[in-house]
């Protein structure tokens, strides 16, 4: 009986670790809804209780004024506010000015989405619908491409190198390798910037800006805190720029970003870790070994190149030691 338990639960492992990982990820799902719904609720019944507090007394203060007066007010108020155009008196800045545009086609393309300004015109609307169909994809192909280019440059090379020429074992050096890179991106992509976004925006406390790079790095883009929105934090004569570096910072750092998380996937002991959760591949043999192949034909080549490189090395310097050998004494 136990043997063949044993064999059942073996024949259907793959099955069996994917209805763990679902039951994992649903777990995880309530156990963060649980978290935000304890911390963030009675912040929310403050925020409420303030908000009609200060209503009685404005409308106790300015009798000429009806509750359904400002309701209406309010209202509008809000609905351009969803908009991206605010009614304070400090707000005179555009929101569509042409690196304004600019930083909010790089959110949309990237799926950042921040949602501070949207299209107001039918119009406009439209025009993004089909701007994104067409954009998204050529985004998502032009950062795979990207990162590939740069991961042959920063990961595959130096540690194909280091494996062949110091014989060093290449999972432990890949792991080493992208552990100092995960180090080197935290502190360049996410606390120097936040430091950066705290004294440009004096309203943010560090926590606030090192929580707006994560948001926007990591295309969540809740879009609470959204860099030169607050008014009169950047003069007007470096707003454009400004902005125009906010973007620049988005785009290369989701770059790296994607570099990073690539390398980590990369890893041997990660890809081995993946493939408990695959559906098992039940193709013949034959075409198992050839996808296996053609799967290794990059690498091989690589590898190849690298070998060559360091025998070349290795051929010329005992070549310049026998020349050295031959020279006769002076």
């Amino acid at each position: 009986m136990y043997r063949q338990c044993a064999c059942l639960v073996e024949r259907h492992r793959s099955e069996l670790s994917f209805a763990l990982l679902l039951s994992g990820y649903a777990l995880y799902l309530i156990l963060g809804a649980w978290v935000f719904s304890a911390v963030e609720l009675p912040y929310e019944q403050r925020l409420r209780e303030e908000l009609e507090t200060a209503r009685k007394k404005f409308l106790w203060d300015n009798a000429c004024v009806s509750d359904e007066r400002l309701e209406e007010l309010l209202t509008r108020a809000l609905h351009a506010n969803n908009y991206g155009v605010s009614v304070l008196g400090n707000a005179s800045e555009n929101n569509w000015d042409f690196i304004s545009s600019l930083f909010f086609t790089s959110t949309v393309l990237t799926t950042t989405g921040y949602g501070h300004t949207v299209p107001l015109s039918d119009g406009g609307k439209a025009f993004c619908v089909f701007y994104s169909l067409l954009g998204i994809p050529v985004t998502l192909l032009f950062l795979s491409a990207l990162v590939q280019r740069i991961m042959v440059l920063v990961t595959r090379r130096p540690v194909a190198y280091l494996h062949l020429r110091w014989g060093v074992s290449k999972p432990k050096f890949a792991a080493v390798h992208a552990a100092c890179l995960s180090v080197v991106a935290a502190l360049l992509l996410f606390l120097l910037p936040a430091v950066v976004f705290c004294r440009l925006e004096p309203l943010w406390s560090y926590l606030e800006s090192l929580y707006f790079c994560f948001i926007s790095l990591t295309t969540i883009g809740l879009g609470d805190y959204v860099p030169g929105e607050t008014h009169n934090t950047v003069p007007n004569s470096h707003r454009t720029l400004y902005k125009l570096a906010i973007t620049l910072y988005l785009l290369l750092g989701l770059v790296c970003l994607l570099v990073v998380v690539e390398t980590c996937c990369e890893l041997p002991q990660l890809k081995s870790f993946r493939k408990r959760f695959y559906r098992e591949n039940n193709a013949p043999e034959s075409e198992t070994r050839d996808q296996e192949e053609f799967s290794s034909t990059e690498h091989d080549q690589m590898t190849d190149h690298l070998t060559d490189q360091l025998t070349f090395s290795s051929v010329s310097a005992q070549a310049a030691s026998l020349r050295q050998d031959n020279t006769p004494w002076q």
